[in-house]
């Protein structure tokens, strides 16, 4: 296993999209083209819903590992402006509908959602639930930090609808804790646990982290041996990406403080190896879930998707997102906001929509998406179904004979099947019907694949 995390150690993507929004081409999207694209798509589904994402930035420290855009702040005072600004954004989406808009899932992320005071996300919620209707299938979740998160907060989001928390524990070790600028107490996370399953939660995600620096196998095992402890229904089991060129937090610790990727990859295979013993089932590369789980069962009947939440089961195919760089799609066609907290509350508070970078697929990008979704959720792809796949196939021929006799996948014909032990390095495989790729560039845009 270590000459093959040496072989396949690449700076690739996570394929939470197709095209990655680096290669996203864009400028400045005219906002009337958008909204035509989101209303024709609305109307144009069987079973009319959208799903909401709303980028939450604020928090009150910094966590070094963290690559998201954030605002570092004490002053809570942001809190109004900032809600005023999502409410102004919603309303330009309400008014293109023209009618009230069926919401299917909600998710706050961030940032630090519970950053922001249960009054306030009280007003936030129930002024969009007011102006929509609310799927009986309904899935709404937050992001929560255990060190932050409030019994008031857990029952204020409760009563709105949210019966899903993913508390972001990363690691349990001090010394970790302190190189990355994140230290919660374990009694945090048994408490903020414990009163989530009071209030009625069904659904709680712990984030855990490898690969963090000073990280040792030793810490992973601790780390699963208090899972077992609190067993969440799901574990996101994410790979530590060190991108310092993007977050110059990062750059307090360098390539010494880190473990290697053949211990990275020991790391990850003995967290799999322990949650499989405690009954969690693998989703996909980075996500576990109990057998009961909205996502073990998607996974067993073929419904899985991925999207920039990571797996999930959510199909819709247009995703709103509010707040300053959050990611809007619609299946076929992406838009970001603007990132700057105050130009993005200026644009948005003025009614226009701060669009800074956007894409539409080309009928040889929905192939591709569709091959890299199928692979990354379903583990097999019919490479057969036009003569684009067809010919991304005999491009990739053979560097799919080399991962064959690698033991990462099976081929027979046009039709490819990931083994376990390629999931391990799904996103090189999947990097391989990835033209955009072969694209060079001056500067480094993705995480290594371990």
């Amino acid at each position: 296993m270590k000459d093959l995390s040496a072989k396949y150690n690449k700076a690739i993507p996570r394929y939470t999209s197709y095209p990655t929004v680096p290669h996203w081409e864009l400028k400045n999207p005219d906002q009337a083209e958008w909204l035509n694209e989101v209303k024709s798509v609305y109307f144009s589904q069987k079973d009319k819903s959208i799903s909401l994402y709303m980028h939450l930035p604020f928090c009150e420290s910094l966590c070094t590992y963290c690559g998201c855009n954030k605002r570092i702040t004490k002053n809570h005072n942001v809190e109004e402006r900032y809600i005023e600004a999502l409410l102004a954004e919603w309303n330009i989406y309400v008014k293109t509908f023209g009618e009230k808009p069926v919401i299917r899932n909600i998710h706050l992320g961030g940032g630090t959602p519970t950053f922001f005071s249960p009054e306030n996300l009280n007003m936030l919620l129930s002024s969009i639930l007011e102006t929509a209707e609310i799927h009986p299938q309904r899935a709404f979740s937050f992001e929560g930090h255990p060190n932050n998160t409030t019994y008031e907060q857990l029952k204020t989001l409760g009563d709105l609808g949210f019966d899903r928390v993913s508390f972001g524990v990363q690691d349990f070790n001090i010394k970790v804790q302190k190189a990355i600028h994140r230290i919660q107490p374990i009694e945090n996370v048994r408490k903020t646990t414990k009163w989530a399953r009071e209030l009625g939660y069904h659904s709680v995600n712990y984030d855990l982290i490898y690969g963090l620096p000073f990280q040792t196998l030793e810490n992973i095992e601790e780390n699963i041996k208090h899972v077992k402890e609190f067993k969440p229904e799901r574990i996101a089991l994410y790979s530590y990406a060190h991108v310092p060129w993007k977050s110059k937090a990062q750059r307090g610790y360098g390539d010494d403080d880190l473990p290697k990727p053949e211990q990275k990859l020991a790391m990850y295979l003995r967290a799999k190896q322990m949650l499989n013993e405690m009954g969690y089932h693998n989703i996909g590369m980075d996500h576990f879930a109990l057998a009961q789980d909205e996502l073990t069962v998607a996974k067993e009947k073929g419904y899985l998707n991925r999207n920039f939440m990571g797996y999930t089961t959510d199909q819709n195919q247009i995703m709103i997102g509010l707040g300053c760089s959050a990611i809007s799609c619609t299946g076929t066609s992406f838009v970001q906001n603007e990132k700057v907290v105050e130009e993005y509350q200026s644009e948005v508070l003025n009614e226009e929509l701060p669009l800074i970078i956007g894409h539409y697929l080309t009928n040889e990008e929905k192939t591709s998406a569709k091959l890299i979704n199928q692979l990354i959720c379903n583990r097999k792809a019919d490479f057969s179904i036009n003569t684009l796949s067809m010919q991304l196939w005999e491009e990739a021929k053979f560097e799919l004979e080399e991962m064959q006799n690698d033991g990462l996948l099976e081929i027979d014909d046009y039709y490819l099947s990931v083994t376990e032990k390629g999931m391990l390095f799904v996103r090189n495989i999947c990097s391989l019907f990835d033209p955009k790729l072969k694209e060079k560039s001056e500067k480094p845009q993705f995480s290594q694949s371990i």
